[in-house]
């Protein structure tokens, strides 16, 4: 989420506290109005940021006269079902929340979507501050077909770790600063005994992608190389196999192989793992006392420095108008208020995301009004010097994960991983050969 929608100081000054009530009426430019008594349809994955705009849409609709509909799905089920809505051609919605790392080419190749770069040049609908200068360079490769925008981004979610000061202090632990480092924490904080570990990430195949993408990049790799060709048999690629296969096999509780991220959270928040690599996103709950055990005892770092490289896997989504909808103007100024800064200081002060443009995370007023620790908001901010892409752009993206993932998995049952990512390799090539054809 994101820039500005022309409030006045005294609600920035409201956001600054961290109390931000209904937004005033006194906007810039656009006829706000222009379109009142339009129904919008939002399709909105579940999660933080989806539920943020279901939250406050009402503020949405006083400011325009716009009624929204909007159904927040689970992640999964919200990928299927707009992929095929948007197949049928008639999808039955306006405004749709995109996973660039997995549907950015799927977009682009399907004409999915209503390109904004018009609407953002349109005095009577932009507000000035809406502009492709204000959003950062990871975000316009993502929402960016070429020249235009086709959507407009939204938040960045960067992988970074989250360490439990508590047990790292009780051992006489520093917190590492490199790959190696953090392997010989990751062990020396291990006390099955206890039922404590030393390290808990995404064991479960497809979700493990970010995990062994965070590892691989330190390792100055990645999933293709520059002309586009797959390297995940490479010899980087199978030493951050190895990396992956061992931390989780020596220093993560039993049964990692079946973890997604609410099973890490979960156990990291239970006081039961040293250290959690994971998204920026899933912090509100470890500061929460209702549903944490170590509120006030959690670290947020960055990754420690791979063998070549210091890199924080950076996947993100954002909003956008469906090519298909009959209200394309109406949905574009949803689009803007939903990344505009009020919202976008909103998700920045729960902990929930990271917008992606720059007058959101520079403000002052929006910085002093965030709620999480001051260094998680630290660690964010060197995670975006260190942001790449965790996901390469291809059309097959879920097959990429599927596949690849699977053979991480098997590491875990003790397989090799070299000859592991050699058969997901030589089976994935020619799907993605296939896909760059078509």
């Amino acid at each position: 989420m994101v820039s500005r929608n022309g409030f006045t100081r005294r609600d920035m000054a409201g956001l600054a506290a961290g109390l931000i009530g209904a937004p005033s009426l006194a906007f810039a430019a656009p006829d706000y109005k222009k379109f009142a008594g339009t129904k919008l349809e939002a399709n909105l994955i579940k999660g933080p940021r989806g539920e943020l705009l279901q939250k406050y849409e009402k503020e949405f609709t006083a400011l325009t006269g716009i009624e929204i509909g909007s159904e927040v799905i689970p992640e999964q089920q919200q990928r299927q079902k707009m992929a095929i809505e948007f197949a049928s051609g008639k999808p039955n919605f306006d405004v749709a929340h995109l996973s660039y790392h997995v549907q950015k080419r799927l977009m682009e190749k399907g004409k999915w979507l209503a390109p904004v770069s018009g609407y953002m040049k349109n005095p009577a609908l932009a507000e000035p501050e809406n502009n492709e200068g204000d959003y950062s360079a990871a975000g316009l490769t993502y929402a960016k077909d070429g020249q235009q925008m086709l959507s407009l981004p939204w938040s960045v979610d960067y992988f970074m770790v989250y360490w439990n000061k508590d047990l790292f202090q009780k051992k006489g632990i520093a917190y590492p600063t490199n790959f190696d480092e953090m392997m010989k924490a990751a062990e020396a904080l291990t006390d099955p005994a206890n039922g404590v570990y030393g390290f808990v990430g995404r064991g479960l195949r497809n979700a493990n992608l970010p995990l062994y993408m965070s590892f691989l990049l330190g390792y100055g790799g990645d999933a293709l190389d520059a002309k586009g060709n797959l390297t995940t048999d490479s010899p980087e690629a199978i030493e951050a196999a190895k990396y992956y296969q061992r931390i989780l096999t020596k220093c993560a509780p039993p049964g990692v192989a079946g973890f997604n991220w609410m099973e890490c959270q979960s156990v990291f928040l239970q006081g039961k793992a040293a250290m959690w690599l994971d998204g920026v996103g899933w912090a509100p709950a470890g500061e929460d006392p209702t549903r944490s055990r170590v509120v006030g005892k959690i670290g947020y770092s960055p990754v420690p420095k791979g063998p070549v490289a210091a890199a924080s896997a950076t996947f993100g989504d954002g909003i956008g108008i469906a090519a298909a909808s009959p209200n394309k103007e109406a949905a574009f100024l949803y689009c803007q208020w939903a990344v505009n800064k009020t919202m976008g200081g909103r998700l920045l002060q729960i902990g929930g995301g990271v917008p992606f443009r720059k007058s959101v995370l520079e403000d002052p007023q929006v910085q002093a009004g965030v709620k999480m620790p001051k260094e998680w908001l630290d660690c964010v901010v060197a995670c975006s010097k260190i942001s790449k892409l965790g996901l390469p752009v291809v059309a097959p993206v879920a097959e990429f994960r599927d596949i690849i993932g699977a053979a991480l998995t098997a590491t875990l049952s003790g397989a090799d991983p070299a000859t592991e990512l050699k058969k997901a390799t030589d089976q994935y090539r020619p799907i993605l050969e296939r896909s760059e054809k078509g």
